[in-house]
């Protein structure tokens, strides 16, 4: 049976790019060929699929929808790739950046970067995306007066429970966590943890078998190990740099992932430009230093792990590049010497081909 996987990319059209491109990795080889490409969109920066793989959402990272950004989404040929548009709703705050969609397909939940903003959509049977239920504007600032100068929401992250969304906010240095009313699309603050000042924290990644998270923070070039209760609080354990310790130029993080065996975390620099690499103590989840690996190019921005744990592409923004690696047994990387290029990649979403 074929482990080949449709990969949707999300992009940048302010810097060239034509919209989401659907490709295909060779799930033997790592291999990568263009499929097609979903036009039309403003900014369709940061892509994500329904779990049954159906349906595709993706924002408009702009603020052409009367002043805020937009959601968009589509139907999924599971044999072809292509995307078909279904609908358009307004986020109601300015340059959403990030969304999910819940363990049920009820309801997808986007945050605002540049409005520093949640919201939270009802989806119908047919895939398509509802009027907003829920909005709800963060406010606060941080000691980085370029860059935390306001709340910005930068991500949200579903546990696996389907009970609570988390959500990272740059500008207020705070993790909050948010009850979940899947049935009507609401949400409710439950809890917040601060990050230490300055640090800016951006993605989240849950390890896949313990009760814990990684938060990635882009301004300190950090990760943070936290224990997630059952109530949703989280409860720091330890900071991990992203950076070698004699790099002394101009770095910010982006993306962070855990390998679906939970033995690794990997985490993106943009300026080192390269992925660091962790190893995972199972029973306590701590990390131990494994190493960094170039992604041979420029400004990796996100990047994904193949379901399987086999492969592993990284996109790199602004050499309009998306480089697969085979991951080894010790979780470093090594390049398959498939390199295809697309536009200012930010967002990479894996679906298997359904043949």
């Amino acid at each position: 049976m074929s482990n080949d996987q449709f990969a949707f990319i999300g992009t940048y059209t302010r810097l060239g790019s034509e919209g989401i491109y659907t490709l295909r990795l060779d799930g033997e080889t790592g291999e990568l060929m263009h499929v097609s490409v979903a036009t039309g969109l403003d900014n369709p920066s940061f892509v994500a699929l329904d779990p049954s793989g159906d349906h595709l959402y993706a924002v408009s990272e702009s603020s052409s929808f009367c002043g805020s950004g937009g959601v968009t989404a589509f139907s999924v040929n599971r044999s072809t790739g292509e995307l078909t548009q279904i609908n358009q709703q307004s986020t109601g705050g300015p340059g959403p950046c990030h969304l999910m969609v819940d363990a049920t397909d009820s309801m997808v939940i986007v945050t605002n970067y540049a409005g520093g903003s949640v919201s939270a959509h009802p989806i119908a049977v047919d895939g398509s995306v509802g009027e907003r239920t829920e909005f709800i504007q963060h406010e606060g600032s941080s000691i980085n007066k370029r860059r935390q100068e306001q709340a910005h929401a930068h991500s949200v992250n579903i546990d696996p429970t389907n009970r609570y969304a988390f959500v990272c906010d740059l500008g207020k240095d705070q993790v909050l966590t948010y009850a979940m009313d899947v049935e009507n699309a609401r949400l409710s603050l439950a809890s917040t943890v601060d990050e230490v000042a300055g640090e800016g924290p951006r993605h989240f990644t849950f390890h896949p078998t313990n009760q814990q998270v990684y938060v990635l923070n882009e301004l300190g070039c950090t990760i943070t190990l936290y224990d997630l209760g059952s109530d949703g609080t989280l409860t720091p354990v330890e900071s991990v740099p992203t950076l070698p310790s004699d790099w002394d130029g101009d770095n910010t993080t982006a993306d962070i992932h855990t390998s679906p065996d939970g033995a690794f975390v990997y985490a993106s620099n943009r300026g080192h430009d390269s992925l660091v690499i962790y190893s995972v103590d199972q029973a306590t989840g701590k990390m131990t230093y494994v190493g960094h690996e170039s992604t041979q190019g420029n400004t990796p921005r996100n990047f994904a792990i193949t379901p399987d744990g086999k492969f592993l592409l990284a996109e790199n923004q602004d050499s309009d590049s998306i480089v697969s690696f085979s991951r080894e047994d010790d979780g470093t990387l090594t390049p398959t010497g498939s390199v295809i290029n697309v536009p200012s990649p930010v967002c990479l979403q894996f679906l298997a081909v359904d043949r």
